[in-house]
């Protein structure tokens, strides 16, 4: 096992305003761009090559990594002109790889966090002799998932995209976004146009009789799509819920980087990141939240699994529970801000201008 693909060209237009600026493998979790977490956790695997299907703010990309030599891994990268989807992206890089027809490529959707064995997973495909071997995970509500019903040896026996009757959720397996492509099989993926592999490439194979198995593991995994699940995510791995060799610092209940500042009396609980750069100032309560480089938390603000962007402002006794601030927004002195809410990047809100209680 050598090499990997990560497809990493997705706009993440459920993440924004995190994602104007900034791809989403690139957006911080625990202190370092997301991305860091699952190119270290294939390093541990045995990946020493790693080929990044880039599209969405491409450019990003490099002048951070380079060519990997820093996290022991070789990297190269691909833009794609036009966004090609899974399967299309998948198909875009074939000609990076070095692996023999026969070998296993590791492929990886590049917002999903988890605990995955991937050696486990490898192994299952070559013992299995399987064309694809799929990661799956049991999930309590599947609805909003590709269901991947299995018989009982673990082979596949259908792709089932986003039930939304009773009748039609058949199994709690859903596709979990880590795959093992036999490297010939890449090769039959159609070049130059859009392609899905979970609405097209896998179906397409299993009706040609091809062999893709199943393997379910069940540890920890987050898709990280939404802001809450982003900022979950990243308390998660500043816990050790979430494993990561990339973590920078011991886990625990709060992640303080180099040059950031927090006040004495501050209270930082529940998996909080304070970026570097970042001011927590006197008296203010943050928990289960990142905030990220730059950013300042005025007096006696309470934060609550929030996302605060790079150099945006929390005034003085604001209050913010599941809010997700932009970069170089302000929200002014006495606010307060509820689940879902979303300040764009740059915007202003003046003092005590929102409020779900009374202001006295």
């Amino acid at each position: 096992m050598t090499e990997a693909i990560l497809l990493v060209g997705g706009k993440g237009t459920r993440l924004r305003p995190l994602t104007v600026h900034t791809p989403k493998p690139m957006v911080r979790a625990a202190g370092v761009p997301f991305l860091t977490h699952q190119l270290a956790r294939a390093k541990a695997a045995g990946v020493d090559h790693i080929v990044l299907a880039t599209s969405y703010l491409a450019e990003v990309f490099e002048p951070y990594f380079g060519d990997g030599s820093s996290l022991g891994l070789h990297i190269e990268y691909v833009t794609e002109e036009e966004p090609l989807g899974t399967g299309g992206a998948i198909r875009n890089v074939a000609s990076r790889l070095h692996s023999a027809p026969d070998d296993p490529v590791l492929v990886f959707n590049g917002d999903i966090l988890t605990g995955l064995d991937i050696g486990r997973l490898v192994a299952t495909h070559r013992s299995t002799a399987a064309d694809v071997s799929l990661h799956l995970t049991k999930v309590t509500d599947p609805r909003a998932y590709g269901l991947v019903p299995t018989d009982e040896t673990g082979r596949v026996l259908a792709f089932l995209e986003k039930p939304q009757t009773p009748e039609e959720i058949v199994t709690d397996q859903i596709n979990a976004g880590a795959y093992v492509f036999r490297r010939s099989v890449i090769d039959t993926i159609p070049a130059g146009r859009p392609v899905s592999v979970e609405r097209e490439t896998f179906p397409d194979l299993l009706a040609a009789g091809a062999h893709l198995q199943g393997m379910v593991d069940s540890t920890y995994w987050l898709d990280l799509g939404t802001p809450a699940a982003f900022v979950r995510g990243s308390a998660d791995l500043v816990l050790g819920r979430a494993p990561s060799p990339a973590v920078p610092g011991r886990c625990g209940d709060r992640l303080i980087l180099p040059t950031a500042r927090v006040a004495a009396d501050a209270k930082l609980t529940g998996g909080t990141v304070v970026g570097e750069g970042a001011f927590v100032a006197e008296g203010a309560r943050v928990f289960g939240s990142t905030i990220l480089p730059g950013a300042v938390i005025e007096p006696g603000a309470v934060i609550t699994d929030s996302l605060i962007g790079t150099r945006a402002r929390v005034g003085e006794r604001s209050v913010l529970t599941g809010t997700v601030i932009g970069d170089g927004a302000i929200v002014g002195p006495d606010n307060e801000l509820r689940e879902g809410a979303r300040v764009w990047c740059d915007a202003q809100i003046p003092a005590g201008a929102v409020r779900f209680s009374s202001d006295q």
